[in-house]
This record gives C-alpha cells, structure tokens and sequence, in this order.
C-alpha cells in the first residue's frame, strides 16, 4: 500500500470556494479530480472507496464539492452542467499551478451522475490535457452532441445493467465519442452500485483505466 497524506484544500473560484480533499500517494503516477453532481462528493463513500483503491494504485485523487452546502439545496443547481463544469476547469487551472508536486502530474477526471457531464465538457475544452475520464453511473449525455465529439481523453462508461434509463443514456452519448472508449456494463448493478461486489467492480476497473493512460 502506498503511504499519502490528505490534505483539505479550498480552491477560490469567483465568489466561492470550492473545498476538496487532496491526497498524493508517495511516488504518484497522475492525479484524479472526482467530479459530482451534488454537494456529497468529498464526504461520499462510494468516491472514498474508489480513492482508495486509486491511492494503492499510485495514483493520487482530489475529492472534489463543486457546490456550496446552500447550492446543493437547490435541485435545479445540480443540474446546471455549465457552472459545474466552469469549477471543474477552474479546479484543474490551480491543480496545474500547485506547488507541491501536482504541477506536473497527468490528470483524469471521475465523474459520477450530473459530474459526469461535467467532466466530459471539461475534457473537450482541455483537449490532450487530460489523460483520461471516468463516468460511474454518470448522464454524459448532459454535455451535449457538439462537446462529446471533441473529446480526446480516453473515456470508461461504466453503467449498472439493472439501471435501464441511465444505461441508454450512455449508449448514446458512447456514439458520439470520437476518443478511445468502452462502455462497461455491471451486471446486476443498479444506479448507486449497492449490490454486492458492484462498486468493487466499478473501482477495478477504474483503477485499471487510470493505470494505462495517466502517463506522462
């Protein structure tokens, strides 16, 4: 297992911050910004976990709240993928002027339900600046036709069988995306991968993905 230490950062991002957890595993490979569509990201344990086994893997994680406590009350704020993404890219603007040792780590995104949108926008903007998305049960579909064929990064679309909508969702998002890509379903998984050894699955093969493309 390799040795991190976590680190509470607050990002300033216009007239808000946005709180995140930091956490480098000694010897880090690349960092992961975790991009949620609610305010439960940093405090989630499905995110936790799936830091965890990136954090044995080498790989260094940034849980991220891209909302306040107040605009996570807000159902519709939730779902507003531009202010979402513009954190998101802010976020990664201080991960690249970060001392210590961020600066020159390759970054991937997890995106997880509306952050899913988010980070996949984000990566169309960045381009070959970002190594490489995750989606766990995310709505990609919310980035919209024009922002999912200007993806380069390459993307993991992983979906629990048992989550019907969603699965079809990503279905079509998979088909406008020009990059590397694989669209994974979880069998017996429904949309927050409670059932037994599903999230297992989920941050295997996340850690897998992460492990091939956050390369230097």
């Amino acid at each position: 297992m390799n040795e991190s230490n976590a680190q509470l950062v607050q990002i300033p991002v216009d007239d808000v911050h946005v709180e995140g957890l930091l956490e480098l595993p000694t010897g880090a490979q690349g960092i992961v910004l975790f991009a949620h569509g609610s305010g439960s990201s940093r405090h989630s344990p499905r995110n936790n976990y799936v830091a965890r086994v990136l954090h044995d893997k080498g790989i260094g994680t940034l849980l991220l709240d891209l909302l306040t406590l107040a605009e996570d009350l807000d159902y519709h704020t939730r779902f507003d993928i531009d202010l979402l993404t513009h954190r998101l890219l802010a976020v990664t603007r201080w991960v690249r002027t970060h001392t210590p040792p961020t600066r020159h780590l390759p970054i991937g995104y997890f995106g997880a339900s509306t952050g899913a949108a988010a980070a996949l926008q984000a990566a169309a903007a960045l381009g070959e600046e970002i190594h490489a998305v995750v989606s766990r049960g995310g709505r990609p579909d919310l980035a919209g036709n024009h922002d999912l064929a200007r993806v380069k990064a390459p993307t993991l679309l992983l979906v629990g069988s048992r989550d019907e909508e969603v699965l079809e969702l990503n279905r079509e998002a998979y088909a406008c995306l020009p990059c590397t890509k694989e669209l994974s379903i979880i069998a017996g998984a429904t949309h927050l991968f409670e059932e037994a050894g599903t999230l297992e699955e989920v941050a295997r093969q996340a850690a897998i993905w992460f492990s091939q493309y956050l390369k230097a």
